[in-house]
């Protein structure tokens, strides 16, 4: 349970974003539109061109955390760590954890379930394979079937999955959120709430909570949560909520995305994204 507490940051610079965040939290900016389409739009993450948000709205300081964020990850070449995934599939909330192996360059996933399916090993490696996921069972007479290369769009592999591997990654996690505040950041009916003492498994990760109160067709989900790591500043979950069935329910969980026990640039070879790695069974 989230309580609203005083943003009370450590460093000198996270200080003064907060002390904007504090007098706009609460503020709920009226109207469709805070800005008019403007010369020197930015370019968000994905790639689409948006005013800047008004320093008024109260995205904006939220916003300047996400990218310090997402600036974290520059020196990031490659991470292990527990992937957690919880995602709402044919009307039901399933739960995936796995090990997981990434690199940056070139754009390299090995994942290893750990419940459920445990054992199942995914590789994809960008330009590799024919672009397709390489994957196969730990267990059962599906593990006889030997690898299958997949097209990671494949009926089979969309089953299991709101998103392609393509988009995996904490990088890619954050320049998502950054452009849906971005294009949020044009529409009023926002609020923002900041959570100093959230953790995740113990570990200290202050939260960023984006609320919608209405639906509208530019605002994709009620609520959106982002989880900063407080001692290395990377993003390492997002939750993101529906609008409730009726009013005084709970908003239903639509995807959340959890990275834990990271350990970054611990120097991923060649081999750790390769089929032929004896420690795999591919």
């Amino acid at each position: 349970m989230f309580m609203a507490l005083a943003f009370a940051a450590r460093s000198t610079a996270l200080r003064r974003v907060c002390a904007l965040a504090l007098v706009l939290s609460g503020s709920h900016v009226q109207g469709q539109s805070l800005n008019a389409p403007s010369p020197t739009a930015q370019a968000s993450a994905s790639g689409h061109k948006y005013p800047p948000v008004d320093e008024r709205h109260p995205l904006a300081p939220a916003l300047k955390l996400a990218r310090a964020s997402r600036k974290s990850l520059d020196s990031v070449r490659d991470y292990q760590c527990v992937f957690i995934k919880r995602e709402l599939l044919n009307g039901a909330v399933v739960t995936q954890t796995m090990e997981m192996k990434f690199r940056e360059e070139p754009f390299s996933v090995y994942l290893k379930n750990q419940e459920p399916n445990p054992g199942r090993e995914i590789l994809f490696v960008y330009g590799q394979n024919d672009n397709k996921l390489l994957a196969h069972e730990g267990s059962g007479l599906k593990s006889l079937v030997g690898t299958v290369p997949l097209a990671i769009d494949a009926p089979q592999v969309r089953a299991e999955n709101r998103h392609p591997i393509t988009e995996i990654g904490m990088r890619k996690l954050i320049d998502k959120v950054i452009a849906q505040w971005e294009y949020e950041g044009q529409f009023g009916e926002t609020n923002v709430q900041y959570y100093p003492d959230a953790k995740i498994g113990g570990m200290s990760c202050p939260a960023i909570e984006c609320t919608h109160p209405q639906p509208r067709r530019q605002f994709p989900f009620h609520v959106t949560r982002l989880y900063i790591d407080a001692q290395a500043n990377l993003p390492v979950r997002i939750e993101n909520y529906g609008y409730p069935a009726a009013s005084g329910q709970e908003p239903p969980l639509v995807e959340e995305f959890t990275y834990v026990k990271v350990r970054t640039n611990v120097g991923l070879a060649n081999e750790d994204f390769s089929a032929k790695n004896p420690a795999y069974k591919f």
